[in-house]
């Protein structure tokens, strides 16, 4: 299972930085995804979430993109 610092290495290289506060906050394809700054792993549900719902990727192309 991927953790944050991998999510966040994936948006550094495929979307754009916006800014930083409580969360990170990325641009991804006209979308705003907000990222913890945690390191931690991300959850198997919560992570299908992210695939899904926010970059709308398979896992494939995530580890592809990273």
């Amino acid at each position: 299972m991927p953790n944050w610092n991998d999510l966040r290495r994936f948006l550094n290289k495929n979307g754009n930085f916006i800014r930083s506060g409580k969360h990170d906050i990325y641009s991804y394809q006209g979308r705003r995804i907000i990222i913890s700054h945690g390191s931690g792993e991300i959850g198997p549900d919560l992570w299908r979430d992210i695939l899904r719902k926010e970059l709308r990727i398979t896992q494939e192309e995530f580890y592809a993109g990273i």
